[in-house]
């Protein structure tokens, strides 16, 4: 198993970028002069029966159609479908899975041999069932994954989230048994981290009591935890502040006996103060804020550097991958003395690093197409080897085991059906071990890479998938797709819906790297940070007009589609270029920039957006929030927003002004609300594979029509 460290690892599992704010110094235009603050009552009867209205509106447009059937059997039928890549999780030398199909709509965990796992047809034994555990509990369990006590492997943390959202039960899990532990651990459903710190203590994230959360929602108090010991009597271990995003605590093992204890405070989305327990005590540790722990091999601490780092008359770029001798820094955690692993190239970006028992499996992007290497120690230092893998592809890593040599690498691109291969990072060497079938003909098809010039002169790269003898007369459906922001790299994909519903039947995919990402490394992403964020909106226009500029598409056949802060970037470029798209796709969306830290866990993301308290950012995020410039009279595109109910990140109120205000101004839209499923397309396949279908209803009747 490895784990990774970064800030706090609990809030890594969530996904979730954070930053402290203090709400007491917010203000907001809007506060009494918004006739839509109702819609922000999540779960009031009111604003249910507004998106009942609204469900029922979209629904007898969109699945009236007489293409709709066939487009939701197709994306329920790629949802369910059994002929897929099972990805391995190595645990105790075996290999565990989640797997969700027609037959287990919510999922099931289960667990095989590692022969078995590599033979064509694996036996597979359920530890877990959810759908059983949900009828049996009455409760819509949906799986948020585990936490495994290290090095020995035998027990788990297993989070659940009723209806979907960030917020988790945890229950202990004994993994030789497949069984819930009888008066084992139990924590109450909260927004809440937890690690072992050995078999019978956790190191558990959580509020007990009033004035225990962060402004932003999370704990900032750490607490020890001992088997028998009820919760609200742990002692604190570890204290962050009110002001911090939240923050955590995780252990490292690795695989020659070495473990270190970890704490961090999340100062801002970005920054944070990483803690070692050395002598008795959390000691802080002497590294540079922007920096993230990726994992311990052979009592090194490797440390992932986000921004320039100058320590002992050495330098170190943002980019670069360090490590640190655990000995030594429990001994100074003041004095730190890295040396390096890996340096990125000026087209590279380290994507990540995983430890097995005696090296260092790493990836990253060239030129936004992925790449391998194994890294063991030797010396003082790092010997680097080039895993042969398939070019034009994103490669990532799948499992690894820090007690062998054995990992699992994915690869996928987007006409070319994902693998899984096998890999020994002693030896080096390579066995492909699974391949997905083909789920839609690519025969036809294509992939190329172009860019485009921004409006600052910056050449911005985009893919594009489209059909061999796609002809150059501005009349090809083209779908556009990015998301810009928190340093997330978008990189080519083998997606089955995608292709079967719209690559397959004559439709172009874009995908735009567009700056606010991370695949080019962090000053990629630095360079749309706050007040600077308008660059990220003229990239993704210019990939638009370079587009059209080459005859591939014009406005009328254009459609753009995004989700979370991704659905920000659509509204933007819906409210800033109307004349550009006839389709947009806004999806889980943040969209009321004046608002949004006083909406779920808005207040986490002040570190990439800026806050209402700054005037400077004040005025730009007014500026730019789709929400607020919304116009009557201008022909916007009709748009298909959707979200969830239970989305406890982001949280449906932005999605449902949004639309509330459209319907003011009498601009037409489509609007859909799944009840459940948090921060997705919904709680289970059945409910996922609908709002798909209703998305590709809704492009095919806008751009194919």
């Amino acid at each position: 198993m490895n784990k990774r460290f970064s800030v706090a690892s609990w809030l890594d599992r969530l996904c979730i970028c954070l930053l402290a704010v203090s709400l007491s110094r917010l203000a907001s235009a809007q506060t009494n002069t918004d006739p839509y603050l109702w819609l922000e009552q999540v779960e009031s009867e009111r604003a249910l029966q507004w998106v009942r209205a609204e469900n029922a509106k979209t629904l007898g447009v969109l699945e009236q159609d007489p293409r709709y059937a066939g487009l939701h059997a197709d994306a329920l039928a790629l949802a369910e479908d059994k002929d897929r890549i099972p990805m391995p999780e190595m645990v105790a030398g075996q290999i565990f899975n989640f797997w969700q199909d027609a037959d287990h709509v919510r999922g099931i965990l289960r667990k095989t041999s590692r022969q078995s796992y590599d033979s064509a047809t694996p036996a597979w034994t359920t530890v877990l069932d959810l759908d059983e555990l949900a009828k049996s509990e009455k409760t819509n369990w949906v799986w948020q994954g585990w936490n495994l006590e290290e090095p020995s492997e035998k027990r788990a943390m297993i989070m659940l989230s009723d209806g979907g959202g960030d917020a988790s039960t945890l229950r202990e899990f004994d993994v030789v048994s497949g069984s819930f532990v009888k008066n084992g651990f139990q924590l109450p459903r909260a927004k809440q981290g937890v690690d072992w710190e050995d078999e019978d203590t956790l190191l558990v994230s959580r509020a007990n009591n009033p004035g225990e959360l962060t402004s932003s929602g999370y704990p900032y108090l750490v607490r020890r935890l001992k088997r028998g010991q009820r919760v609200e009597d742990a002692p604190v271990v570890f204290r962050g502040d009110a002001k911090d995003v939240g923050d955590g605590a995780a252990v490292l093992h690795d695989g020659t006996g070495h473990s270190a204890v970890l704490a961090g405070r999340s100062l801002t989305t970005f920054e944070s103060e990483q803690y070692l327990w050395t002598g008795g005590q959390f000691a802080k540790l002497d590294l540079p804020r922007k920096c993230q722990i990726e994992g311990l091999v052979h009592g090194r601490i490797l440390v992932n550097l986000k921004e320039d780092w100058k320590v002992n008359g050495a330098e170190f770029h943002q980019g670069s991958l360090v490590d640190l001798d655990l000995a030594a820094t429990a001994q100074d955690p003041g004095h730190l003395h890295p040396s390096l692993i890996y340096a990125p190239g000026p087209r590279e970006s380290l994507a990540a690093a995983a430890p097995t028992k005696d090296a260092l499996l790493v990836t990253a992007f060239d030129n936004v197409r992925g790449r391998a290497f194994v890294f063991s120690p030797e010396g003082d230092g790092w010997k680097r080897g080039k895993l042969d893998l398939p070019d034009n592809s994103t490669i990532s890593v799948a499992s690894t085991d820090i007690h062998s040599s054995d990992a699992y690498l994915g690869v996928t691109g987007f006409l070319q059906p994902s693998s899984l291969w096998s890999v020994d990072t002693g030896s080096q060497a390579l066995r492909e071990v699974k391949t997905l079938p083909p789920k839609f003909d690519a025969s036809r098809d294509v992939v190329e890479q172009f860019q485009a010039i921004s409006s600052d002169g910056t050449p911005i790269p985009y893919f594009i998938v489209h059909p061999k003898a796609m002809a150059l007369d501005g009349n090809n459906p083209t779908l556009l797709n990015a998301y810009g922001g928190f340093q997330i790299s978008e990189t080519p994909s083998y997606q089955p819906s995608t292709g079967k519903l719209w690559l397959e039947r004559g439709g172009v995919y874009v995908l735009a790297n567009i700056r606010g990402g991370g695949e080019f490394g962090p000053a990629w992403h630095e360079a749309g940070l706050k007040t600077h964020r308008q660059i990220i909106y003229d990239d993704f226009a210019a990939v638009a007009r370079d587009l059209i500029a080459r005859k591939i598409t014009t406005p009328r056949r254009l459609g753009i589609m995004g989700g979370s802060n991704g659905g920000l970037l659509m509204g933007v470029e819906m409210t800033q270029h109307p004349e550009l798209w006839h389709a947009v796709v806004i999806a889980v969306p943040l969209l009321d920039m004046e608002r949004f830290e006083q909406i779920a866990a808005g207040p986490s993301w002040v570190g990439e957006y800026g806050s209402m308290s700054h005037p400077a950012e004040r005025a730009f995020l007014s500026s730019i929030s789709p929400y607020a410039n919304l116009r009557r009279g201008v022909a916007y595109p009709q748009a298909f927003i959707w979200t969830t109910t239970k989305d406890d990140r982001v949280g449906p109120q932005h999605a449902r002004k949004f639309a509330a205000r459209l319907a003011e101004y009498g601009v037409p839209y489509y609007y859909y609300e799944v009840i459940e499923g948090g921060h997705s397309a919904g709680a289970n396949l059945k409910e996922r594979a609908r709002t798909t279908a209703l998305g590709m209803i809704y492009l095919t009747r806008k751009l194919m029509d």
